[in-house]
């Protein structure tokens, strides 16, 4: 038995993937059930996920988690960048047009808020923690509104390796954090009907931090935040490289 379970996860590395991942949800569930808290199974997974990332990388040496072991290689398939846009895009799917109407000018309103206001706190931490060119600058600031504008702002403007890898380290943690915190401030805020999850997720913006949360609180609300949300990283992209740039560089020289 072991035997066959070995087998399938090294010479079918992307079945080995969604097994281990199938595993992991289940007994995340499992225990939030258990506790009378079964909405926070996604967030628990995601935790689970993240240890076995951290002593993966530790055991290992490597730089990419869980799928440096030659058991779990599958991992890095279905977590990149093919299997995630894939993803995002078939969220659409479930999108009522009349719904989309309804959120009209409060997503956009949204959009560019969260945006600028990301850019702004992401600058001013970069600022803050030494860090005076405004390429530099610009660079984190983008990563503060996603992990994917931060590369895509520091390869426009030509920023080092460095700081490209510390604006994705910080839009990592803002998906994280946005993937954790969700579920808990859903109530106060009013998290519950499509037109507010599209809200969400254009001020929040991580498309894979606002799934996540609201796979946490409803599944239901998934597609409106995660497409208002990829409208976000799509704005960052346009304006963090351009005017967020010229921004900094009239502000700080």
């Amino acid at each position: 038995m072991s035997g066959t379970i070995v087998s399938i996860f090294t010479k079918y590395a992307l079945v080995g993937a969604f097994l281990a991942v199938a595993v992991i949800m289940i007994i995340s569930y499992t225990f939030a059930s258990s506790i009378k808290q079964r909405r926070m199974g996604s967030a628990i997974a995601i935790v689970v996920g993240l240890a076995l990332s951290f002593v993966a990388g530790k055991y290992t040496g490597g730089s990419k988690g869980l799928s440096d072991v030659a058991l779990f290689s599958g991992i890095g398939l279905l977590g990149g960048g093919m299997m995630r846009d894939y993803a995002i895009i078939s969220t659409a799917f479930g999108v009522k047009f009349e719904n989309l109407k309804k959120a009209g000018l409060p997503g956009t309103v949204a959009l560019i808020i969260g945006v600028l206001f990301s850019f702004i706190v992401g600058s001013i931490f970069a600022f803050a923690l030494g860090y005076t060119d405004p390429v530099d600058v610009a660079t984190i600031g983008g990563g503060a509104v996603t992990f994917v504008v931060g590369p895509v702002t520091g390869g426009a403007l030509g920023a080092s390796s460095d700081v490209i890898a510390i604006s994705i380290a910080a839009g990592v943690v803002k998906s994280v954090l946005t993937m954790i915190i969700t579920p808990f401030i859903a109530p106060k805020v009013g998290l519950d009907n499509p037109t507010s999850a599209m809200v969400y997720g254009g001020m929040i913006g991580t498309t894979s931090g606002v799934a996540g949360g609201l796979a946490a609180t409803d599944e239901k609300l998934i597609p409106y935040g995660a497409m208002t949300a990829t409208f976000y990283t799509g704005l960052g992209s346009l304006f963090c490289p351009s005017l967020g740039f010229i921004l900094i560089r009239a502000l700080i020289g």
